[in-house]
This record gives C-alpha cells, sequence and structure tokens, in this order.
C-alpha cells in the first residue's frame, strides 16, 4: 500500500483548507479550541454550511446527495476539519440513519427522509439502549403491537443523546417473543412530537446534560415507518453498527487532539523547561502517536478494502477499541500536562459569554469536563468488552 497521498489529493486538501478558512465561523471554531459549550445554533449553522457546499454526507452515493469521494479524500476532510477547529457532525442521521435507509429504506422513505437530514429538516437521535439492554443490545424489551395501519410503541431507552433537540428518533422496539430474541427485532422511525414520548435528562459526570432517558406511553407510529421488513431489525441494526464503530476512530479528532496536546506540552513548564521535554512526559506522547499512526494506516486500508465508509463487523469492532483507547489517553494527558489548570471545574466559564476571570490559559476550562465526558467513549457504542468477543467469535468462526 502506498502511504502517501498523490497529488490530486494534496491539491484536495488545499481546497478544503481554503474552504474552512473562508466559511468556518471564527466563533464556532474558537468555542469548540477551548472547550465551550456548543449550542444547537452551532451545530445547525456548521450543517447548513456543509450541506450548501455538498460536503455534509461524504460517505452517500452522489445519487443521494453524496460528494463521491474517494478514501483517502475523506480522511483529508476529517483531518482537516478536526484540525481547524470544526464542530463534529451530528452523526445520527447523516452517519447513521442515512446509510441504512440508502441501503434497506423503501423508495418513499429515501425520497422523503433523505433530504430532510441534508438540509437539517429533521435532528434525529438513536434509540438503541435500555436498562438492562445496552451492551446486551438484543435483549431489549421496547415493544411495537402491530394494530391496524399504525404500531402501538411503550417502552424505555436510555442514555439517548441530544434527544431533548430531537424531532424524530430511529428505535429497535420489539415485535416479537418468538424464537431467538434477535429475531423479533424491527427498526422504526418515530416522532419525538408523537403524544406519549417524554424525554428527561440525564446529567453525566462533568455536570453536562448531553444524554437522556426516552419514555414511550402508547405511542402511535404509522406502519410506513417501519424501515425494511418486521422482524429484520437486527439486521439493520447491526449495518448501522459497523457505520457507527467505524466513525467512532474519529482518526481526524484525535489527530487533532495530538497536536494540541503537543502545543500544550511546549507551553507548560516543569522544572523550567517545557513539559515536552520531561522524558517520562514526552515517552507517554511518543506512544500514543505511535499508536495513532498505526490506527490511521489501519483505518485506511481497511476502508479502502471495503470499498465503503464503514468497515466490516470485526475490524469496526477492533477500530472503535483502538480510537477510543487513544483519545482517552489524550484527554488524560492533556488533564496531566494542565497540572492545576485543569483541576478548577467552573461550569459557567463553559459559556460563550462568560465574564469571569480564567483560571489557566483560555483552553484550560474545558480540558476537565472533556477528560470526564471521554470516560464513557469504552462503553458507548458497544463496550470496548463486546468488541473483543465479537473479534473473537468472527476471526475463530464461533
Amino acid at each position: 500500500m502506498d502511504l502517501d497521498f498523490t497529488m490530486e489529493e494534496e491539491q484536495f486538501r488545499a481546497e478544503v483548507r481554503a474552504f474552512l478558512k473562508a466559511k468556518l465561523p471564527a466563533r464556532i471554531a474558537d468555542k469548540v479550541r477551548t472547550g465551550k459549550r456548543l449550542t444547537k445554533k452551532d451545530h445547525e449553522e456548521w450543517h447548513a454550511i456543509l450541506h450548501e457546499r455538498g460536503w455534509l454526507a461524504s460517505h452517500w452515493p452522489p445519487e443521494y446527495g453524496g460528494p463521491g469521494w474517494t478514501t483517502a479524500q475523506a480522511h483529508i476532510f476529517d483531518e482537516e476539519v478536526s484540525l481547524a477547529y470544526a464542530p463534529r457532525v451530528v452523526p445520527f442521521g447523516v452517519s447513521m440513519l442515512g446509510p441504512v435507509l440508502i441501503k434497506f429504506g423503501s423508495s418513499a422513505q429515501k425520497k422523503h427522509w433523505l433530504p430532510r437530514i441534508l438540509d437539517g429538516s429533521d435532528w434525529w437521535c438513536q434509540g438503541y439502549s435500555e436498562p438492562g439492554a445496552g451492551s446486551d443490545l438484543a435483549s431489549l424489551k421496547m415493544s411495537a403491537v402491530r394494530q391496524g395501519s399504525h404500531y402501538l410503541v411503550n417502552g424505555q431507552k436510555t442514555w439517548t443523546t441530544l434527544a431533548q433537540y430531537a424531532d424524530m428518533i430511529f428505535c429497535l422496539v420489539r415485535t416479537s417473543t418468538e424464537g431467538k430474541k434477535q429475531a423479533g427485532i424491527s427498526f422504526l422511525l418515530i416522532d419525538m412530537k408523537s403524544p406519549g414520548v417524554e424525554v428527561r435528562p440525564i446529567i453525566t459526570l462533568e455536570g453536562e446534560h448531553e444524554v437522556n432517558e426516552v419514555f414511550f406511553t402508547n405511542v402511535r407510529v404509522p406502519v410506513e415507518n417501519l424501515v425494511g421488513e418486521e422482524n429484520m431489525g437486527w439486521t439493520y441494526a447491526k449495518y448501522l453498527l459497523t457505520y457507527e464503530r467505524t466513525s467512532e476512530a474519529r482518526v481526524g479528532a484525535a489527530t487533532a487532539a495530538l497536536s494540541f496536546l503537543k502545543q500544550i506540552a511546549q507551553t507548560e513548564q516543569k522544572g523550567g523547561r517545557p513539559l515536552a521535554e520531561d522524558p517520562l512526559f514526552a515517552a507517554r506522547i511518543a506512544r500514543v502517536e505511535i499508536d495513532l499512526e498505526n490506527m490511521k494506516t489501519t483505518n485506511l486500508r481497511v476502508l479502502a478494502g471495503s470499498g465503503s465508509s464503514a468497515a466490516p463487523l470485526e475490524l469496526s469492532a477492533m477500530l472503535k477499541i483502538r480510537g477510543t483507547e487513544i483519545r482517552q489517553e489524550l484527554a488524560s494527558l492533556a488533564r496531566i500536562a494542565l497540572g492545576p489548570y485543569a483541576q478548577p471545574f467552573v461550569s459557567e466559564a463553559l459559556d460563550e459569554d462568560y465574564q469571569g476571570a480564567p483560571i489557566g490559559p483560555d483552553y484550560a476550562a474545558g480540558i476537565a469536563a472533556h477528560y470526564f465526558n471521554e470516560r464513557k467513549l469504552s462503553i458507548f457504542a458497544g463496550s470496548n468488552e463486546v468488541q473483543r468477543e465479537i473479534i473473537t467469535k468472527v476471526s475463530l468462526e464461533l
């Protein structure tokens, strides 16, 4: 495999940089750089800018609004937007539901929902995990009973990211209790404004409202909102998870975090010298950089080989494990590098209009919150322990 980018790919990189310089709002980039809170409006603004340029759904086929990029172009774009401190595109519609609808949705569903994902008409959230059915997802209990032209849905989802903003939720529901537990699951699209839907916040370790519980009580869902065939939802769920887990490698984000960490290590002092010159700290940076470079190569090799933006099941599991471990290590090193500045956690300092005196450098306010938020990486999208089981079962054909 040739690891060098071609002249055309480097020209594409220059085009992306020029676009980011012209179109990425400095206000939003500064919030990302300093770890400030991003609002719904911030996400929607960046979503609209990318959509206008035709670069929002980098992995969709051109006939549905994708740019038709190669694997290398998608990699370059991911790296450059991260290094420019652009917000991450909220993934639930573009990166998760979109590919499922393109592969398994009806013509009517594609015609209706895909343009609305692109133009931001609908903010989607993901209804997978339930109390008692997180890593063991197939044990889910939320029921959907067919009653004529609609399903009657009852149950609960949890850890539902940004459900407080969502217009729609895609859910795995149980439509049959016969046979294997994986066999009775279906994939439904549910309007969050439907009577009987209730969202309750969960405040996470860093004090933020990012995830929620969502309760469904006698919610009526039109039959036409069933994706694919009834009781075949497990197949669609696994397909979606390959995209989710592959995207969680987040090579671009890790590359940007490593660059940021090196800047901190050059600025912060230990014994009168830059922290970067401390042998033990330098060794930890070198270790994580080696891991990241290995993952970059693997990510490109796997995606180029698969011909899509999602790796096969066992390889997406591997990328998820390494990607989340690397990002957790980078967050940990940033917190160590800042020493006492990373300890004070002033929630108000994460607001855009905060007028108080900063504690340490301007990027210090969000370091602790970011560190605590990143602790979840190794358990969401299927815990890393579950991913190792998947790798073992597939590799040994168990």
